[in-house]
């Protein structure tokens, strides 16, 4: 045992992301910009400190737990369970089988797989679906992010809640919530088949841009997903990096369009979700370094003086990738580091990965305890007292710089090969993240990242087993599916739907702005696969890019 310790001794002291750790920090060690920076106040430029002066005095951040299973009436009674539970906020993940391709459940794909349909998230089929899944959630007054976290899904997903809330008389401009149309989801983290390219990704997002700044102010139309990046092997650096370089595209793309006034229009970007893993300080200082890293951007670059686009809007989901399926009960305590991560770094909201979400989507149970942490956070431990509890430290403030610095070189170098559309279409984006996700792998498997209960510290016999909770299964929650399909195409006047189909593929083929034609299509019971033929048919299909 004291050789074992001692070889421990002797090992290279790094951040999560690569950063050589000093055993202590002192003055010197933080830049004379970096001390200007954390000199400053809570609320005010660049907001190093935190978004707003009181911070959790005034407010706790959001929370959130991402949740979709089964059939709209199972999503339907678990919202409402965790509404019920004390989450402040609802976000609704989809089936990945028929909601990231904009396939109905008959498309010969699904079928040859339907015992899985349901098990990555809730199975729709239209509007009725989604008018199912919000039963008795008062719109009006709850923050929702809706889904469409691929860009060819999120037309369809906004179109159907926005129908949703007006069918009920709720005006566009009352109701509050974010987009995510992402792209790291979408080209980094799991490339799917049948994805549009994403140039014209690029254009259904700026179409979502411009309906919500012109009808929706407390609409975030789009979240760019650094959570997704991460989880596929971007480290801390190159998550911010990429961030960055992705919300560039958006800040160049919407000025074409509406003549270049940043001040109109920067704050619809500016909502950004990062992932805290189990590197707390280092999460900590990457949370604080993107609000300066915001700030200056827009105001050395955009010359941007609206405060409000200034204030970087950060959401937060805990590393589900960081979830161990042996003795799943210790990811109660990764989701805890995780979230005191994002919570010392100011995040505006948060979602707790479930600790059995290594085997399934989160139970009851695991979300219960997930808000539960979050909970003990707010109400226990005193650290929503003081705004910016890790100013000033020395270390955390060399942590911070030394982040920004990387991710600076990072974004540069992204925007030397042309910039961020074209690190996916080349390929070199998704290549970064595999290689990451490959040398942790490694280090998992030599021993060089110690897992408690993985492959350190194991122990003989696990006391409380933990069965992967699957919801309904995935053969029901197909044939249910079926059912409701059959049923929308035999009652619906199928003329009307066509004809909105036909208008919505006129629209892509133009400049037009997509999203009322989608609005329509919806609202005459057009059904997902339908509007997923159309976008195939306009836009064609992604190859993906295999580097190795």
């Amino acid at each position: 045992m004291g050789s074992q310790h001692e070889n421990e001794r002797d090992r290279a002291w790094v951040s999560a992301s690569g950063v050589e750790l000093e055993p202590v920090y002192r003055p010197h060690h933080v830049a004379e910009g970096q001390r200007l920076a954390a000199g400053s106040l809570p609320g005010a430029a660049p907001f190093l400190r935190g978004a707003y002066p009181e911070m959790y005095r005034s407010k706790d951040w959001r929370i959130f737990q991402l949740s979709g299973f089964g059939n709209p009436s199972d999503m339907n009674k678990r919202i409402r369970f965790l509404l019920d539970a004390g989450e402040t906020g609802v976000i609704v993940k989809h089936d990945r089988m028929t909601d990231d391709h904009l396939y109905d459940v008959d498309h010969p794909e699904v079928v040859e797989r339907r015992e899985d349909v349901g098990l990555t998230g809730t199975v729709t089929v239209g509007l009725r679906d989604y008018e199912t899944i919000m039963d008795g959630i008062p719109l009006q007054s709850i923050y929702v992010k809706p889904g469409g976290g691929v860009p060819q899904s999120a037309p369809y997903t906004l179109a159907c809640y926005w129908s949703t809330a007006g069918r009920r008389g709720i005006p566009l401009e009352k109701l509050s919530g974010t987009g995510q149309s992402d792209f790291f989801l979408t080209y980094i983290g799991c490339p799917t088949k049948e994805q549009i390219p994403p140039r014209a990704a690029m254009r259904l997002n700026l179409d979502i841009i411009d309906w919500c700044m012109e009808r929706m102010p407390h609409w975030v139309p789009v979240s760019i997903a650094g959570y997704n990046g991460a989880d596929s092997g971007l480290n801390a650096w190159q998550e911010l990096g990429a961030v960055f370089a992705n919300a560039v595209e958006y800040l160049e793309a919407v000025s074409d369009r509406v003549d270049g006034d940043y001040d109109n229009f920067a704050r619809m970007i500016g909502g950004v979700n990062f992932r805290t893993s189990m590197d707390l300080f280092e999460d900590a200082a990457k949370l604080r370094t993107a609000r300066k890293m915001w700030h200056d951007l827009l105001t050395d670059r955009y010359g941007v003086t609206d405060e409000r686009a200034l204030r970087l809007r950060i959401h937060v989901v805990t590393a589900g990738s960081n979830m161990a399926y042996q003795e799943p009960l210790n990811n109660i305590v990764r989701g805890t580091v995780m979230a005191l991560a994002a919570a010392l770094g100011g995040t505006q909201s948060l979602g707790v990965s479930g600790y059995d979400e290594a085997m399934s989507i989160p139970s009851d149970h695991a979300h219960l305890m997930s808000i539960r942490i979050q909970q003990i956070l707010q109400e226990e431990t005193n650290i929503t007292a003081v705004a910016d509890p890790l100013g000033g430290s020395y270390y955390v403030e060399h942590l911070s710089q030394e982040l920004e610095r990387r991710a600076l070189a990072f974004m540069t170098e992204i925007e030397k090969q042309g910039g961020f559309l074209s690190v996916i279409d080349s390929g070199w984006l998704l290549d970064q993240a595999a290689r990451g996700q490959m040398e942790e792998m490694a280090a998992i498997e030599n021993g060089g990242k110690r897992i408690v209960g993985t492959n350190v510290h194991r122990a003989n016999e696990e006391l409380m087993p933990i069965s992967g909770f699957e919801g309904r299964s995935g053969e029901e929650t197909w044939e249910r599916a079926m059912q409701r399909l059959t049923s929308l195409r035999r009652e619906r006047h199928g003329r009307e739907a066509m004809r909105r189909l036909r208008d919505l593929e006129a629209a892509c083929r133009t400049t037009g702005n997509v999203v009322p034609r989608v609005m329509e299509a919806v609202q005459a019971d057009a059904t997902i696969g339908e509007i997923g033929d159309v976008f195939r048919n306009a836009f064609g299909v992604w190859e993906v890019p295999m580097r190795f």
